[in-house]
């Protein structure tokens, strides 16, 4: 899980993953190279239609992410979650439902297009216990040992700082925490021509 040691513009890839999720916040029946929205949601990663249907289509049609981190552990009443890379916030408003009143969640998105889905929805849905912050995984904008719960879906995968977002995931769990992450990972090593080219990480 190192940092790349190419020469890879990491500035440049965070303004290119920035324009690619804009672009789904604001065009969701797009065209993309990636899979999206409620239908695939519930018929691929095992998400409940139900439980969909009562989110708001903006927050479902943006959905891209690869797997159902809640379908590992759901997050109990009063418990505090950390959702790191929120995107327009299904998972988060998920498990804002799931840990109550006296729960806290805190979803962290880079792309502020999606923030403001995911800050809409909530006051849509009178969430009152989620929050969002922008910001960026491999700098969580979250207190050290405040979250019992940290989630993230398909996140990992486009930031080259993998351990110090790794890291940053660690320090923001209270000891015995859960990290309830799904993405996407390689049995083969990519070689430096390819690190450095972003097209492919954003492909």
């Amino acid at each position: 899980m190192a940092a790349p040691s190419c020469d890879l513009n990491t500035q440049r890839l965070r303004e290119a993953i920035q324009t690619l999720y804009t672009r789904v916040a604001m065009l969701s029946e797009g065209a993309f190279h990636f899979h999206r929205g409620p239908a695939y949601a519930a018929a691929m990663l095992g998400y409940s239609a139900e439980a969909l249907a009562t989110l708001p289509e903006e927050v479902t049609a943006a959905f891209s992410g690869i797997g159902n981190p809640l379908r590992m552990a759901l997050p109990q009443r009063g418990m505090t979650v950390i959702d790191v890379g929120c995107g327009a916030g299904m998972d988060l408003l998920l498990a804002g439902r799931a840990v109550g009143s006296n729960g806290r969640v805190i979803g962290v998105e880079m792309t502020e297009a999606m923030a403001v889905r995911a800050r809409t929805a909530a006051l849509a849905l009178g969430l009152g216990n989620v929050d969002v912050r922008v910001g960026d995984a491999i700098a969580l904008p979250a207190d050290t040992e405040s979250a019992d719960v940290v989630i993230s879906n398909g996140v990992l995968n486009l930031i080259p700082e993998k351990e110090t977002a790794v890291r940053e995931m660690h320090r923001v769990l209270k000891p015995g925490g859960q990290l309830l992450l799904a993405d996407i990972a390689l049995e083969t090593a990519v070689s430096d021509e390819a690190r450095r080219d972003i097209d492919l990480w954003t492909a």
